[in-house]
């Protein structure tokens, strides 16, 4: 009893998490979720649908759904960006990669043996690690940007020319001149951030276990508990 104790009193805490963070992390996973769902169906729509057609809306029903989402998404997304600049450091870890830092390459490389069971366990991080930075930003955050880009793209172009999302995104079209390719590329990107939301999920649980570090419950908390942990 008194051995936990003293395990307990010896472990660190650093806030890590800021409030709206965390809110946009849960939000957004909701958000993900929800898109991915309902793209699926946009993408592979239902084969019938019982009764007389007049009384049925349930792909309008899905696709506004999916809209919604989406525009939820994206605001949170834009605040997210602001917070980068008004956030705590570890607030814009995920938005950036130091890849001039040979430190940040070292430590890389030595998360990847780490998680494939080939090398000792690394220093501890209060935020993320490099691989974990590296991992976000490829496969969470430039694909969040693209899905929001062609998304709005792709809206645009049954809203028509004279809509401000046609405005604002109506470039892409310069671009991928068919649209069907804009449809192509937006499906592949919600499966990138799919690949990457089950390998996240792995990695925290993982984590939790093997780091002795608070990892799940920081994102509830803000607060990360660990017992040695360096900047």
């Amino acid at each position: 009893m008194a051995l936990h104790a003293k395990k307990a009193v010896g472990r660190l805490s650093v806030h890590v998490y800021d409030a709206p963070v965390r809110i946009w992390h849960w939000v957004n996973a909701f958000s993900i979720l929800t898109l991915a769902l309902t793209g699926y169906f946009i993408g592979s729509p239902l084969t019938s649908v019982s009764g007389e057609a007049s009384a049925n809306y349930l792909m309008g029903r899905i696709r506004f759904i999916h809209f919604a989402a989406a525009q939820i998404l994206t605001v949170l997304l834009i605040l997210r960006v602001y917070w980068v600049f008004v956030g705590g450091v570890h607030a814009r870890q995920i938005f950036y990669m130091p890849i001039w830092s040979g430190r940040f390459w070292k430590e890389w490389s030595h998360e990847v043996r780490w998680y494939m069971f080939m090398g000792r366990q690394p220093r501890k991080h209060p935020g993320h690690n490099p691989l974990a930075r590296f991992t976000m930003f490829l496969m969470f955050t430039l694909p969040l940007f693209f899905m929001v880009i062609t998304g709005f793209a792709l809206y645009s172009d049954g809203a028509g020319r004279d809509s401000w999302e046609y405005v604002l995104f109506g470039w892409v079209f310069s671009i991928w001149p068919n649209s069907q390719d804009i449809h192509t590329d937006h499906h592949l990107g919600m499966w990138v951030i799919l690949i990457f939301a089950i390998v996240h999920i792995y990695v925290v649980v993982r984590e939790d276990i093997m780091s002795s570090q608070s990892i799940i419950s920081s994102m509830f908390s803000g607060e990360r508990l660990s017992k040695d942990m360096e900047d």
